[in-house]
């Protein structure tokens, strides 16, 4: 088994690893490339204004991170193209469905991005010109493979003739049009040509041979080779359907955790009531959760914290809430001997208490969120933590909001292992516990649009002038709004907020779904509705990036499930690029 990740950066230790195995790939594989190709390929993720195009990096690796095959795709947005620049497998791996599964995701990858067609060079397959028997059954074989997906040589042109005189790797430019049968016009055609050539071999072919070969495409439009191994093509359009699912991953033990206490409004029926709502849509695909270790806990949360959090709730009688009485905060080296004493050791405030299964119930709500982010990182496009009890509020050594351990920054701590993460909270409250524990840090870039802490809960986190500290200087951005916003106010900062998640161009973005900013929230003073919740939705997913959204606040439930669905219904039309209004009324 293996799964295809997409590598944007190499910031991570997982992904300089992975780009080391890549290497060594290439130079199995292509042992008469030139050096200097593969020493471009590292600053291809990490610098692509050099080279006028954006490079995305896809490994196949199995559970362990052994690379076993990738490709690099170049996105040239100024001329609305990908450009396959390479794919293999690793030594030994041809014929094990790898390439076809790298190929098929590519395509994928190259439908969200919108593009008019996936370009790439295949070696020629003219016996005239290949000499040698072996090489010439190995570059029939690579064109049988894309004839399977209905892709073939473009025509009439001079794109396949050498460079210098005996040259003998010689190559058909190709085109994908991914299904969609778009003609490309020859003026069209000419300037995607001379991008490709101009900034992959300007530095190697003189510009006059270069201006040549761009005048060659003259057919209008694009002509293809007719088949010559495959007679009807078995692939075509889109190849990853299941992929467009939402993955949903639910908490199903969060009813354990239920506080009857007089005004403790995170109650279980928060969950069922949005479960109800996604029911109604066909958008989701569920997976069960898979247990966590509590070390990747620690990872987030002080060991300390995370070992009193287990035994407190473990002594508690069941049905029995415990509040904090005191704060020991001017000590902190000196923690209270007794485990009620020291539950306001490791409290924000004085209404979320320990009970016998808040621990059980928070370590699930870990478990989904990781489950989440894990099918992420397994090929999904999204993924959705259903779960209760919230988590933002909790920081590192504290809880508090509701919140026991911080899943979502959970979440990110394990996707930042595979690249740089921006977590965007659109909840109600600042996100005190996420900005706390990822402070410092510049791999993980937080994003909160909350109301003005002067005069919403945490009170003391979520000004404008935190920005971070030390390496995490500038990763930090916070949005305060005014206690009464309208709609508009809110879609304009989600932008400023969407512009900043861009440029810090993230592996992985992480969504702190709070639905307390809806009209006639208990907890909030905005007046959101399910149209504005399925606009901010919307305005998300058109970001494109790999999503894992976590579920925290969101309080009344007389429309919480609609606001939840209309939300993701957004999200899902954002990132797909449908449009609602005319599926609505081709299935009315």
């Amino acid at each position: 088994m293996f799964r295809i990740r997409k590598i944007l950066d190499n910031t991570s230790n997982a992904n300089r690893e992975a780009i080391s195995q890549v290497l060594t790939i290439l130079k199995e594989q292509f042992p008469a490339a030139r050096a200097e190709e593969f020493l471009k390929l590292p600053a291809q993720l990490h610098d692509p204004l050099k080279y006028e195009y954006r490079s995305i990096l896809f490994v196949a690796e199995n559970g362990v991170g052994k690379v076993k095959g990738f490709a690099m795709l170049l996105h040239l947005p100024d001329v609305g193209i990908a450009y396959l620049e390479l794919i293999s497998a690793a030594a030994g791996r041809t014929g094990g469905g790898i390439g076809s599964a790298i190929y098929e995701y590519l395509r994928e990858e190259c439908l969200l991005l919108k593009v008019k067609g996936l370009f790439f060079e295949c070696a020629i397959d003219d016996p005239a010109q290949i000499q040698d028997p072996v090489i010439l059954k190995q570059n029939i074989a690579r064109l049988k493979f894309y004839e399977r997906y209905g892709v073939y040589p473009i025509i009439n042109n001079l794109y396949s003739t050498p460079v210098n005189s005996g040259d003998q790797d010689l190559y058909f430019l190709m085109l994908d049009d991914l299904g969609s049968d778009k003609k490309i016009k020859s003026v069209q055609a000419q300037k995607i040509v001379r991008a490709i050539l101009e900034r992959k071999y300007g530095q190697i072919i003189p510009q006059s041979q270069i201006d040549e070969v761009v005048r060659s495409f003259t057919d209008d439009p694009l002509r293809m080779r007719e088949p010559r191994y495959v007679k009807k093509p078995v692939a075509s359009g889109r190849t990853h359907k299941d992929k467009e699912a939402i993955v949903l991953v639910v908490n199903e033990g969060h009813s354990i955790h239920h506080v009857r206490d007089r005004g403790y409004v995170e109650a279980p029926v928060r969950l069922s009531t949005i479960l109800t709502a996604l029911g109604k849509t066909q958008i989701f695909k569920r997976v069960e959760p898979k247990r966590v270790s509590e070390a990747l806990i620690k990872k987030v949360h002080l060991p300390a914290y995370v070992d009193y959090l287990r035994r407190a709730c473990a002594q508690l009688t069941p049905g029995k809430s415990m509040y904090p009485i005191i704060f020991p905060l001017r000590n902190l080296q000196r923690p209270p001997k007794d485990i009620e004493l020291q539950v306001g050791y490791y409290c924000l405030d004085t209404f979320t208490p320990l009970n016998s299964n808040a621990y059980l119930a928070a370590r699930g709500a870990v478990d989904c969120a990781v489950t989440a982010a894990n099918a992420v990182l397994d090929g999904a496009h999204m993924a959705y933590a259903l779960v209760r009890p919230p988590g933002h509020h909790a920081e590192r050594r504290a809880f508090g909001g509701f919140c026991y351990f911080n899943s979502a920054a959970i979440a990110a701590q394990h996707l930042s292992d595979y690249g740089k993460v921006a977590i965007l909270d659109v909840d109600f409250h600042h996100g005190n516990g996420t900005q706390d524990i990822f402070y410092e840090r510049s791999d993980v870039l937080t994003v909160s649009i909350h109301g003005d802490p002067h005069f919403a809960y945490p009170h003391f986190a979520g000004f404008k002038d935190e920005i971070g500290k030390n390496e995490g200087e500038g990763f930090n951005v916070n949005f305060p709004l005014p206690e009464h916003i309208t709609a508009e106010k809110y879609r304009s900062t989600l932008a400023s907020a969407l512009k900043r998640i861009n440029a810090f161009n993230p592996a992985y973005l992480v969504v702190c779904l709070g639905l307390d900013t809806a009209k006639s929230d208990p907890t909030g003073t905005w007046n959101h509705t399910f149209e504005d919740f399925f606009q901010i939705g919307e305005m998300i997913g058109k970001q494109k990036h790999h999503t894992v959204v976590v579920q925290e606040g969101g309080y009344r439930t007389q429309t919480l499930g609609t606001n939840a669905r209309h939300f993701f219904q957004g999200l899902w039309a954002g990132f797909f690029g449908v449009d609602m209004a005319q599926k609505k009324a081709k299935h009315a």
